[in-house]
């Protein structure tokens, strides 16, 4: 064990992602095995900058791998792009004899995680974030659960789209990355689905496609929108006037954050989580714990906010393979 590190202190920040207590149960467990003492920080870099924290023991991570959300709780925390509240954070640690610390989150919380790297602070992060976009990382904690869950609404609203002939919008997350609506919509056989990435616009084509498909006796569309795209409303009714056909609305919104993590999300998330903490105990620092090629690894945390997904190459593929999957 690395002598140097006593007390370990874990936080989850930004959005709350299904999986996240698998995460923080295994630094928890996984860092007591390894001789350390573990301090969760509620409320991530809120609470670190308020001081909120409590000593975890095994007992205090029981039962919680079934459990969507984050027990210590989450924040976005915008002082963090300060440097005079990064220097505060950073006295903190030390204040508090926090050795290292392990950052569960998305590219916000990384980037909090590397300004306290430059303070002095060890830090190790673990991607956790429902929209699946960290590049250095081809999987991230929360994503497998969410496109799960907006798979089974979009089943549910087929239903009632085949039963009274409607076409129907659905909104699902993902502000800057298309993710979950293009998995979401390549598994619910989505008709179209608009992402950020690549929808220009043109609702007059949109709509062209649903008459196409109407022509064919297809009593029924399932359109998916990224909410990058714009909100389902505005662009139903963009919809509407460029074709004539109503369009119904379903925004899917927090529902896709909650809920029991998927087998993937518990098992991938312990994974990264145990080896945080072997890192740690190895005497590494700045890094950040990733799932890329096919394997678990870690990179030096200034590398790993550079890089480029792996995965671009195959979301290219998919967009083009969903034009002919839904002609």
């Amino acid at each position: 064990m690395n002598t140097d590190i006593k007390t370990v202190g874990v936080l989850t920040s930004g959005g709350d992602a299904p999986g996240m207590n698998a995460a923080i149960r295994a630094v928890v467990r996984r860092g007591i095995f390894k001789g350390f003492n573990v301090k969760g920080i509620r409320r991530g870099y809120l609470g670190l900058l308020n001081e909120e924290f409590v000593d975890m023991g095994m007992d205090s991570v029981s039962n919680i791998l079934e459990r969507g959300g984050t027990i210590l709780e989450t924040e976005r925390c915008l002082e963090m792009k300060l440097d005079e509240y990064q220097q505060k954070a950073a006295d903190i640690c030390r204040k508090h004899g926090i050795d290292a610390l392990v950052v569960i989150g998305g590219d916000g919380s990384f980037r909090g995680a590397q300004s306290l790297a430059r303070k002095g602070v060890n830090v190790i992060g673990i991607p956790g974030t429902i929209d699946g976009d960290i590049g250095c990382s081809e999987y991230t904690i929360g994503f497998d659960t969410a496109v799960n869950t907006a798979m089974r609404a979009i089943d549910n609203i087929r239903d009632t789209a085949s039963s009274h002939e409607r076409c129907c919008l659905i909104e699902v997350m993902g502000r800057d990355a298309g993710y979950i609506a293009l998995w979401s919509g390549i598994a619910a056989g989505a008709e179209q689905v608009l992402i950020p990435e690549t929808y220009d616009g043109d609702e007059k084509r949109v709509m062209e496609k649903v008459a196409a498909h109407r022509a064919t006796g297809k009593n029924n569309n399932i359109l998916i929108n990224a909410e990058g795209v714009g909100r389902a409303e505005e662009i139903a009714g963009k919809l509407e006037k460029a074709g004539g056909i109503r369009v119904r609305t379903t925004t899917l919104s927090y529902i896709q954050r909650g809920g029991n993590p998927t087998c993937r999300d518990r098992v991938y998330a312990s994974i990264m989580g145990a080896k945080a903490i072997d890192l740690l105990a190895e005497g590494a620092s700045n890094r950040v714990v990733v799932y890329r090629n096919g394997i678990f690894t870690d990179y030096d945390i200034d590398e790993a906010l550079t890089m480029e997904s792996t995965m671009k190459d195959t979301e290219e593929y998919i967009i083009d393979m969903l034009e002919s999957l839904t002609r």
